[in-house]
This record gives C-alpha cells, sequence and structure tokens, in this order.
C-alpha cells in the first residue's frame, strides 16, 4: 500500500431542509388550520480516528466530502429527515489544520471530533400560528451548512526514532529487535516509508520503534527524503542515533554524528514558530555504534575514544547482523522509555 502522509481535502456539512407550508384539508373539516412540518437538520462532519489505519491513501482519489442534507418537511405536521452524518476516518495521530496552518484537532487521544455542524431545518409554517395569525402562509428556509478546507497530517506515534544516514543499518535493527519486516538491501533509501515496530519486554511491557528513511546532509532544507520524513520523529521521547563504524560507506563516523544532528537542529529552526512544535534537540538520544563485527576490536576502542573526547559520549556498541549488544540496546531503550 502507498504510504501518504499528508492530504488536503474540502468537507462541507448538510443544509438544512425547508419548512412546509401546507393546511389541513379533510372532509367536514373545513378550517383545518396549518399543518406544515419542520425541515431537517443537516449531517454533521465527525472525524473519526482509527487505529487500524496507517496511511491517508483512502483519501487520494476524492478531494471533496460531504455530509447529507436535511430533508425538506411536509404536511399533516411531518418533519423531514435529518441528513446522515459523514463520517471520516483518519490514522492515529492525525493533525487537522485550516488553510492558514492553525492546528484545529490532533487525533491522538481523542476517539473522535465534530468539526462541521449541519444546518438547522427551517420551521414549517404551524410553528407560526397564533391568535391573531391562525393561518400563517410562510415558513423557513433551512440553514446553510459549512464548508471547510483542511489539510490532514500524519505522524507516526513511537517512543523511539532510529536515525542515521541512509544503510547504517536502521532497518536491520528495528527488525531484529521487534516483528517488523521492512525491506532490508545495500544501497540507499532502501526505506522510503517509515517502518513501525512494536519491541516486548514482558506479557505487560512494550514499546514502539520507528525507522525512520535516511537522512542525508540538508536533509531539514528537503535534500534527499528530508522533511517529508523528517517530521515523522517530532512525536518520538528518544532518538537512537545509528552510526556505521564499518567504513564500507566511505564516510567519516564522527562527521555522521555531527551532520545529522546539525540537520536536527536546523529543522527545529525552521519550525519554532509553529504554535504546536517542539525541539527535537530536546529529546533524549543514544549514540550507538553498529556493524561493529566488520572492525577490529582495536579501530573500535580508537574511534570509541574519539567521540567521548569530541562529544563526551560514550557509546553503545552492536551488531544488528549478529545480534551483538542488542540486549543490552533494548534494556537501556526501556529503563527510559518505560521507566523501568
Amino acid at each position: 500500500m502507498k504510504f501518504i502522509d499528508e492530504i488536503q481535502i474540502t468537507v462541507s456539512s448538510g443544509k438544512g431542509g425547508a419548512g412546509c407550508v401546507s393546511f389541513r384539508r379533510e372532509a367536514m373539516t373545513p378550517r383545518g388550520g396549518p399543518d406544515g412540518g419542520d425541515g431537517g437538520r443537516g449531517g454533521d462532519v465527525i472525524l473519526v480516528m482509527d487505529p487500524h489505519l496507517n496511511s491517508l491513501v483512502d483519501f487520494r482519489a476524492n478531494k471533496k466530502y460531504a455530509a447529507q442534507d436535511g430533508r425538506q418537511g411536509s404536511g399533516a405536521n411531518m418533519s423531514g429527515a435529518d441528513g446522515e452524518n459523514l463520517f471520516l476516518r483518519v490514522p492515529k495521530g492525525t493533525l487537522v489544520r485550516n488553510a492558514d496552518g492553525h492546528l484545529i484537532v490532533d487525533l491522538t487521544e481523542i476517539n473522535d471530533f465534530t468539526l462541521l455542524k449541519g444546518g438547522r431545518g427551517g420551521k414549517g409554517n404551524t410553528f407560526f400560528k397564533t391568535s391573531v395569525n391562525q393561518a400563517p402562509e410562510h415558513s423557513q428556509p433551512g440553514e446553510p451548512g459549512e464548508e471547510l478546507t483542511i489539510s490532514l497530517e500524519l505522524k507516526l506515534i513511537a517512543d523511539v526514532g532510529i536515525l542515521g544516514f541512509p544503510n547504517v543499518g536502521k532497518s536491520t535493527l528495528i527488525s531484529r529487535i521487534s516483528a517488523a519486516k521492512p525491506k532490508i538491501a545495500d544501497y540507499p533509501f532502501t526505506t522510503l516509508t517509515p517502518n513501525l515496530g512494536v519491541v516486548k519486554i514482558d506479557d505487560y511491557q512494550s514499546f514502539v520503534v520507528a525507522d525512520i528513511p535516511g537522512l542525508i546532509e540538508g536533509a531539514s532544507e528537503g535534500h534527499g527524503l528530508g522533511i517529508q520524513f523528517l517530521k515523522h520523529i517530532e512525536r518520538t521521547e528518544l532518538f537512537v542515533h545509528l552510526i556505521d563504524i564499518s567504513g564500507f560507506s566511505g564516510r567519516d563516523p564522527i562527521e555522521d554524528y555531527r551532520v545529522i544532528n546539525h540537520e536536527l537542529s536546523s529543522y527545529d529552526h525552521n519550525n519554532e514558530n509553529k504554535e504546536d512544535y517542539i525541539p527535537l534537540t530536546e529529546r533524549k538520544q543514544i549514540l550507538v555504534l553498529n556493524k561493529a563485527d566488520a572492525i577490529s576490536e582495536e579501530s573500535l576502542n580508537i574511534l570509541k575514544q574519539k567521540f567521548k573526547k569530541t562529544y563526551s559520549i560514550e557509546p553503545m556498541v552492536i551488531s544488528a547482523v549478529t545480534g551483538l549488544g542488542i540486549k543490552e540496546l533494548i534494556n537501556t531503550i526501556a529503563k527510559i522509555v518505560l521507566r523501568r
């Protein structure tokens, strides 16, 4: 299934049905009086959070959605039927914004939200009967519905985001620690969509890990897969910063660490005026050196000392392929996100 994480649609609630002008006409009842019924109410537009959805792809084919109009009232004081509500199902973690970018609702913790109310139905002429006006010949039209253009923006719900350059082993790591089965290959941008995996600690505790597609220098400005997926780590509490130390990439691990953190800082700067934004640089981060099976112990120790000297960080060491250090990494993550 194609992953769609942002889309713009136009929605409208139903208009109210018109009231009816009618007079009772029956044999032996020459003065039946008014009996026009009220119009029905227009349908509401209601957003429903569906935990079984993981993409906005269902909105790709149709960009306009409307609730049903209320029906017109009729004689014999019969009210028109109310219009059916329109229920739009969206994934958990969907942000709804208006055309100006203002946040309307965050469908993360709430199950449903009434976005637009339908128009009220008009009153029939029965309503206007008074002691001085026994035969009113007017009724009300129904109220119009509302229309709104909104953007739906999906941000993944995960406790932990795995960061790093392309091919540092993020997909391999998530497949090692969870049941997720992402595509794995030895070329850049193998992962074109975020992958989620659930890591079970015991029968009662687990946490969700997001494998974010590889970042490169300039990602905060849209280079590579850039901003398209940087936003998906906005909800994560903890980052696992994965570094390839095998040497096969031709990159410097120390420089890789600097570049990715610079992109997080730049992304923060670009979004500092957003009302609901929490800076990425304020999140906890675990530095993890991956592919330790591909270098000598001496080279590994030298690299660890470089990180300690340059950034005052004691990195963890793993091999996602062989399983080296994986248990220790899971326990470290669990202590932070589960407060164990």
